[in-house]
């Protein structure tokens, strides 16, 4: 199939199953997608063993690998989606939590990384730099699925604020992480490292590369912004900044992801506040909304459908439990350390772990990264689990975070 027929065939599935979670499931959009796409998947799977002479499950295998999930998702999809949650994050909100981002953002990845990789590889044997390639790549919280189940959730300003900057951020931190290790522990692949020296180049070249890519673009956008008074071309020029900027950061080998999150904090902030008319504030501001909404149901849509690149049996789905218990403590340290070391600073309301450990969920970024790996004797169990982590999180966790919030995200905020 050509791009385009792939692209027209999600669209229409994402209008179908979302219909179909409008009218019978109600839950929220994305995550009712994704239940649907992966309850048709698992209906195709049973079909194909009740009747494998039509061998359908091949064929939709055959499609769904055409499709090169990770591509569409790191070199394609995640720059809008970074850029339009970026949008809605105030750089005065942010300032006032920029403490807990940061060291979330880093720390936290770290801590987590570390944990997840030494476990992972004591329980099924796997080489610990493999593991803890494994333990980088789950360690993120997804922004889109995090910034989705937020506008549900309803939480006070400052709480959001922490979730959704530190989503933003540990999610590019993560994956320089992710290339760092892959770099050590798979030399012969793209991404090399050659030792610590080599790493650490790596992780300030991508880290702070992107950054820097991202603020003076952004600056440059909004500089011309300024002198135009035309929603229609203004809008047009946030889209070239998200895509063609994203696509600079990974021709200069810098983070792309950092990049599309500090120009679209830019954007967001000072481009909106100097730089639009409100005409065109509304206009961008729709137009990212819906470009958001769009991508969210086709990306859990596809995640429902990854099912089918995945290899499942009784050893790799017990590595795969264990995996879900292990990344739940290890996001409960990620968060846990850095607020105990910020307590003697500052104040948090009695729910601020609870909420930011059962609501850092994982989403496409990790699956995208795990089917990025080179084929090798580890990857179908790292493959596995990371699916069966980011599919418990995103349902089990995405659907009772609001409740969660609800009740004890309330209390009065100290921060």
């Amino acid at each position: 199939m050509t791009f385009l027929q792939i692209a027209a065939l999600l669209i229409v599935l994402a209008g179908l199953f979302g219909s179909v979670n409008y009218f019978f499931l109600k839950l929220p959009a994305a995550i009712g997608i994704l239940i649907v796409a992966l309850a048709a998947s698992l209906g195709i799977m049973g079909l194909d063993w009740v009747m494998p002479t039509l061998g359908v499950a091949d064929q939709v295998r055959s499609l769904v690998r055409g499709i090169e999930f990770s591509e569409a998702l790191l070199e394609g999809m995640l720059g809008l989606l970074l850029f339009a949650g970026a949008l809605h994050v105030k750089l005065s909100d942010l300032q006032r939590q920029w403490g807990v981002v940061a060291l979330m953002a880093t720390m936290g990845v770290a801590l987590s990384t570390v944990i997840v990789g030494f476990g992972f590889s004591w329980l099924t044997g796997m080489p610990l730099l493999v593991a803890l390639v494994f333990g980088a790549l789950i360690s993120p919280t997804d922004p889109v699925a995090v910034l989705g189940v937020l506008r549900e959730a309803n939480l006070q300003k400052s709480l959001e604020t922490k979730i959704a900057g530190e989503s933003l951020f540990n999610d590019g931190v993560g994956y320089v992480v992710f290339l760092v290790l892959v770099g050590i522990a798979f030399p012969h692949g793209d991404n090399h490292a050659s030792g610590l020296s080599g790493a650490v180049q790596l992780f300030f070249q991508e880290a702070l590369g992107g950054a820097l890519l991202g603020i003076v673009l952004g600056w440059l956008t909004f500089r011309l912004m300024r002198r135009i008074d035309d929603y229609a071309l203004e809008v047009l020029l946030t889209l070239g900044l998200a895509f063609g900027g994203y696509e600079l950061a990974v021709y200069l080998h810098v983070s792309a992801p950092i990049m599309a999150v500090c120009a679209g904090l830019l954007i967001g902030d000072i481009g909106a506040k100097h730089g639009m008319s409100e005409t065109t504030r509304q206009y961008v501001e729709g137009f990212w909304t819906l470009v958001d909404e769009i991508l969210n149901a086709v990306l859990f849509l596809l995640i429902g459908f990854e099912v089918f690149a995945v290899a499942f049996s009784a050893d790799l789905a017990t590595a795969g439990f264990f995996a879900i218990a292990l990344a739940l403590f290890a996001r409960f340290a990620a968060v846990a350390v850095p607020v105990s070391l910020l307590r003697p600073l500052r104040s948090f309301n009695s729910g601020t772990i609870r909420i930011m450990t059962w609501g850092g969920l994982k989403g496409g970024i990790s699956v995208a990264l795990a089917l990025s790996l080179p084929e090798g004797e580890w990857k179908p169990l790292i493959l596995t689990a990371t699916y069966m982590v980011v599919l418990f999180s995103i349902i089990i966790q995405g659907l009772t975070v609001a409740p969660l919030a609800r009740r004890i995200g309330r209390e009065p905020d100290l921060v």
